[in-house]
């Protein structure tokens, strides 16, 4: 990728190729490899805080702003506009796959299926934090079902739906999608000051701590609704942020000690590093009285006593420029 390494999203922008495209894979894959379905039925979108984690780490994240500031060209209306048409595809997926999420949680056993899906949540954050874990670690894919084979029981199968998990989980897509159009929005501003691979760990990071209350649940502990992930993010973003990484508040060098300038000339000219003050000017040049009654070449700006240059910038500006 032309800014970011970023693991997942250079995995799968050599299998599909185009900004557009690549963004819509990395949006869609929760979906298509089961992340999504596992996490309603672990019961992570139970909360307004859950709801909100899995729609900015899930769908949004560090490869979602990775594609949209390293490869996304274009203007900010035809980037808002892509967004827009993936979203119009991802939500009404979302939707459906969580309407049957009641039916997984009819042939599961939740006690084991929810360890499984925190260990996909923990093996996306290895794979996001580096590419080298993502080697010898299996695909979600696989740890879903193996989930799935590990939990089954057939006897409480039972096809059923909840509008309370609709609800939430077109809210954690929306979220997403929104996450990524305001990525786009603040995309002009946004490329050159986020460090892109420094979010991306503290991704990881937020994604660990996603997990960590899944997989300790059965023991009793982190279970808070405080949105823990989401602070981790918060900080994240902060660290990542540079305002000042493209020379902003720079001061060009062209001021009044710069060497092309006239005044730049007259300064090589009239340094003299011999503290009597001597020049090899002719001796007929006119002098003027310092001020403590040492005298100096005319044409000099140093300190008369040591006939070095004084910085223009604390200079008196009631004196003669000759002075």
């Amino acid at each position: 990728m032309s800014v970011s390494r970023h693991p997942v999203a250079l995995r799968l922008e050599q299998r599909v190729g185009g900004a557009t495209k690549l963004l819509a894979t990395v949006m869609a894959l929760p979906l298509v490899d089961g992340i999504f379905p596992a996490l309603v039925v672990a019961g992570v979108l139970a909360s307004p805080a859950g709801v909100v984690e899995t729609g900015i780490l899930i769908f949004g994240g560090s490869a979602t702003i990775a594609v949209i500031l390293a490869e996304m060209d274009g203007s900010r209306k035809e980037m808002v506009t892509s967004v827009l048409l993936i979203g119009a595809v991802i939500v009404p997926v979302a939707a459906v796959e969580a309407a049957f999420a009641p039916t997984l949680r009819g042939f599961l056993n939740l006690a084991i299926f929810e360890r499984f899906a925190g260990l996909v949540i923990l093996a996306i954050a290895a794979k996001t934090a580096s590419a080298k874990f993502g080697e010898y670690l299996p695909g979600p894919a696989v740890i879903i079902g193996l989930g799935l084979v590990a939990s089954f029981d057939p006897s409480g199968f039972a096809i059923e739906t909840s509008t309370e998990y609709v609800v939430n989980g077109t809210a954690a897509a929306a979220i997403g999608v929104g996450f990524a159009l305001v990525v786009a929005l603040a995309s002009p501003h946004l490329r050159g000051r986020v460090d892109i691979d420094r979010f991306r760990f503290g991704s990881a990071v937020a994604l660990g701590v996603l997990a960590l209350p899944i997989l300790l649940r059965p023991f009793g502990l982190m279970q808070t609704e405080v949105p823990i992930a989401l602070a981790v993010l918060g900080v994240t973003a902060l660290f990542a942020y540079d305002p000042d990484a493209e020379g902003i508040g720079v001061v060009a060098d062209d001021g009044p000690d710069n060497d092309d300038g006239p005044d730049g000339d007259a300064d090589a000219d009239n340094d003299d590093p011999d503290p009597t003050g001597s020049t090899d000017q002719p001796s007929d040049a006119p002098t003027v009285p310092a001020a403590d009654g040492v005298g100096a070449t005319a044409g000099g700006d140093g300190d008369p006593e040591t006939d070095e240059p004084t910085d223009p910038f604390t200079e008196d500006d009631s004196r003669a420029p000759w002075l």
